[in-house]
Order: structure tokens, then C-alpha cells, then sequence
């Protein structure tokens, strides 16, 4: 059953405001730049960043008591308009975009108020096809258990290195060099990074497969690190810094985004070819878990 037109409801008001089938949409707020989506379960909402904005949110509905939402850090493999499911009598899915294999997507559907759905996250009709025009393959999707809101970190220069502003202009160098090639060219590519505190590893992915690994330290390796998830929105050149949209994904997790961060730092050679591959949209998880874990948040 697609939502009804009472539980469907576009409004002028803030995220912390919306009932249940109510939802926001400000896309003047941030016209262009990465969009980063973010399902907070306990909350039942869903916020939309785009640049490191947030340009809306609105009402959801997640998995039930045996059928949850799984939490992690997904990539969109597929969008359908007009999409049925193969699993439940040919139940429509409008507007889905597909975060797994296994059967877990964003669509339009019934909003009760409360987790009802067999595992996706089902939309306000409204919202589902607006989302559904910002969408496009790769792009990051976050389902978090917790209520902690995302956050803006900067860093000058390169990231889990020495931090020094004089590495910006290499950085800067193949974030423009990427952007040109794929406007000519039209491919797309995700590119994510896993930093395994347990493992002191870290992996360099491009879509569904890795293309380089190495080592990492991490400072004060007896303290746990937690799970974030950071996304780079924001390259500038006059400051010479990187802006990341970051969230915490587990509680030990909150508030300790900007030190996670700065723990980690990559060997030269594995330093050397993430800078080559950084581009905006990119994803880098830090985690504790053993990175071959993170495959299945990444791709499915």
C-alpha cells in the first residue's frame, strides 16, 4: 500500500517539528554538490545533505521486529521508478533505489508511524520522488541506529596524513583532474576508503573492488575507536581545506568525530595513492571492525 494522501505531506517546518508523513524539501538551501543521505532508525527520519547542507528531511518507516533495517554505510546500486517487488506479491516500490541485493531499498510506502516495513525504508510519496530526481548511482546512503546528527569537520590539506596545508594543491590537483574526465566522459565511479583500527589496515575501493591497501597507525591503540562514516562535500582553495560531512555510528562513537579522524594516519605509499583517487562524494569509514567487514556496507 502506497502512502495516503494524509500521511503525505509536504511542510514549512524543521526536521525536529515533522510529524509522521511529513516531510521538508530546500534544495535552495545548497543547489549543487554531493548529497549524502542519512536514516536515522531510532529517529524514523531521514535527512538529505547536499554540499554539507542539509536541504531536507522527512518521516520514514524501517524495518519491524524480525525483519530490521540493516545499519551501515550503502552505495545506491540501482534505481526504478516504477519498480514491484520480486519477494512480496509484486507490492509496488515507486521511486526505489536499491542500497542491497538482498532486498533492501528507499521507496514510497505505507507510514504508520512506526517500523512496519520487511527491511526497507519506506518514503512519503512526495518525498520519494523528489529524492528520487537528486539520486544517481554510487551515491553514499547512511542507516544509523543512533540519534547522533551529522556534523561538519575541515582539515587542511590531506587527510589521515600530517595534515599540512602545502599537500592541498596535490589534492586539489586530482579532484579537478577527476571532475574534468568524468564530465568528458560521463562514467561514474564510487570511491571509498575503510580504515580498519583492528587490522591497522586500510583499503582503497573503486566500486566493488579494491585497488590498493596498506597500513595505517593509529594514536592511542588501546582506545576504541568506533564506527564513523566521514564524506567530502567541500574543497576549498582559498582556506586550503577539506570539508567532510561526518556521523558517528556507534554511541562510544558520539562527539569524538574530529579525534577519530586525526588518530589515523596512512603509511607514505598508501598515503600517495589516496591522494591520487580523492575526489568530492568520496567515502572513508573508520572503523574497529576487520575491513573485509565493511565490503558488505559498501557495496551490498
Amino acid at each position: 500500500m502506497i502512502a495516503s494522501a494524509l500521511a503525505d505531506t509536504r511542510v514549512n517546518k524543521t526536521a525536529d517539528f515533522l510529524q509522521n508523513g511529513e516531510y521538508n524539501w530546500f534544495p535552495e538551501r545548497s543547489p549543487t554538490g554531493p548529497v549524502v543521505i542519512i536514516v536515522s532508525v531510532p529517529d524514523q527520519m531521514v535527512h538529505v545533505y547536499r554540499n554539507g547542507i542539509r536541504i531536507a528531511a522527512s518521516s520514514c518507516s524501517t524495518g519491524k521486529a524480525g525483519h530490521g533495517t540493516p545499519t551501515g554505510v550503502f552505495k545506491i546500486l540501482q534505481k526504478d521508478k516504477h519498480h514491484r517487488s520480486s519477494t512480496y506479491n509484486n507490492a509496488p516500490m515507486p521511486n526505489m533505489n536499491r542500497l542491497t541485493w538482498s532486498g533492501i531499498a528507499l521507496h514510497a510506502g505505507n507510514l504508520p508511524g512506526y517500523p512496519a516495513s520487511h527491511g526497507c525504508v519506506r518514503l512519503p510519496l512526495g518525498f520519494s520522488e523528489l529524492l528520487y530526481g537528486i539520486t544517481k548511482l554510487d551515491m553514499t546512503v547512511i542507516i544509523a541506529d543512533e540519534n547522533s546528527q551529522p556534523a561538519s569537520v575541515v582539515h587542511p590539506g590531506m587527510v589521515l596524513g600530517n595534515y599540512a596545508s602545502q599537500e592541498f594543491g596535490a589534492v586539489d590537483a586530482s579532484i579537478k583532474h577527476y571532475q574534468y574526465a568524468q564530465g568528458r566522459s560521463q562514467e561514474t565511479s564510487a570511491t571509498s576508503i575503510v580504515v580498519s583500527a583492528k587490522d591497522r589496515s586500510i583499503s582503497l575501493w573503486d566500486n566493488a573492488r579494491i585497488v590498493a591497501t596498506g597500513k595505517v597507525d593509529i594514536a592511542q591503540p588501546e582506545k576504541p575507536i568506533g564506527r564513523h562514516v566521514y564524506t567530502l562535500t567541500q574543497v576549498n582553495e582559498g582556506t586550503k581545506e577539506l570539508t567532510w560531512v561526518s556521523m558517528a555510528m556507534s554511541s562510544r562513537s558520539k562527539n569524538a568525530d574530529d579525534n577519530a579522524l586525526r588518530r589515523v594516519k596512512a603509511h607514505p605509499d598508501i598515503l600517495k595513492k589516496v591522494q591520487k583517487a580523492m575526489r568530492q562524494g568520496m567515502t572513508l569509514v573508520i572503523t574497529d571492525e576487520s575491513d573485509r567487514r565493511q565490503f558488505h556496507y559498501l557495496y551490498g
